[in-house]
């Protein structure tokens, strides 16, 4: 099929820190095995994204904090994300005009690589598929904390991270999972994915493992207290610049507990041998089929909004778990 040569597209920019623009662009022609997708949802990652925007990224971390299509530099200027869907306009005939996954900034068209696209199944809308990166972190931590049928598992802080796991948690049989977060407004969100609630002062304890991810030290603490005798702490936050300071006397020696840190940059060495992070995430879109997740989906915008939508999430006035972008392909 003949294409045009030139195709205009525009993309989110951080061009310094706290400030972002939209900026606009000519895609190459694709090559003969890439393609060329027009997006139609992206997804914010609240944590990480709001870090970046506030140029909170430590300068010791920038090669680690690369997004896989990050175009510029920290602190900025910068094109910054990875949760991305669209439509293949051009490509492979298996690809062409499906519907794939992309770890791809906010941009409403791009070329990339056909083997940097996941096809999302035909059960999955575009708005929930953009949470595929996040669940394939939740996947990650799961493989790496290897819970048992009938444990009892607290998940401490109920972010776009938190929530995928105890999502995927409450499909263990004999599973007693309990979501905790500071805010109170979160119990509605975890009726829906299935599990408990409660507020860090009236959660039980004596939980046989605790995943932790509300990224602030009380929340680290708290998961310790958490713990069984022998317990261990999955640790999924990202603390970006700031110290992170918790009790390691006391009970933390005297009852055995460990923290283990979990990072989807890398396969769980518990799978590393035996999976790929295109099967890991594939198994991501298929469990996504599960219309639970649509509980975290709560706003979206338009994507000539997003300077100002980066900016109310990085300033705390815009609550939300998984803040969507919508583009006129959708």
């Amino acid at each position: 099929m003949v294409r045009p040569v030139e195709v205009d597209a525009r993309a989110f920019w951080l061009s310094t820190p706290g400030s972002g623009e939209i900026r606009a662009l000519t895609l190459p022609e694709p090559g003969r095995d890439e393609v060329m997708v027009r997006t139609l949802r992206s997804g914010i990652s609240r944590g990480t994204e709001t870090l970046v925007y506030r140029g909170a990224v430590p300068p010791g971390q920038y090669a680690e904090m690369r997004a896989p299509f990050q175009e510029g530099d920290f602190p900025g200027p910068v094109k910054y994300g990875y949760l991305n869907v669209g439509s293949v306009e051009h490509g492979p005939p298996e690809l062409s005009g499906r519907t794939v996954f992309c770890l791809y900034p906010h941009q409403t068209a791009y070329v990339v690589p056909a083997s940097a696209v996941t096809l999302v199944p035909e059960d999955v809308p575009p708005a929930r598929a953009v949470l595929a990166g996040t669940v394939e972190t939740a996947v990650n931590a799961l493989w790496d904390a290897g819970p048992l049928l009938g444990d009892r598992v607290t998940v401490v802080g109920a972010g776009m991270v938190g929530c995928c796991v105890a999502r995927l948690l409450s499909r263990f049989p004999g599973a007693e999972v309990t979501l905790v977060d500071v805010d109170a407004g979160r119990a509605p969100v975890a009726g829906a994915l299935g599990v408990e609630f409660a507020l860090p002062a009236d959660a039980a304890d004596g939980r046989d493992l605790v995943v932790h991810a509300s990224a602030t030290s009380a929340g680290l603490q708290r998961s310790l207290e958490l713990l069984a005798p022998e317990g261990t702490v999955i640790e999924l936050s990202w603390y970006g610049e700031r110290d992170v300071q918790v009790s390691l006397g006391g009970a933390f020696h005297s009852r055995r507990l460990g923290i283990r840190a979990s990072q989807v940059g890398t396969l769980s060495p518990t799978r590393g041998g035996r999976r790929t992070t295109a099967e890991r995430l594939e198994l991501a879109l298929d469990l996504l089929r599960d219309s639970a997740f649509d509980a975290l989906l709560t706003g979206q915008s338009r994507f000539d909004e997003l300077p100002d939508v980066m900016s109310r999430l990085a300033a705390g006035s815009l609550p939300a778990l998984c803040h969507t972008i919508t583009y006129d392909g959708e």
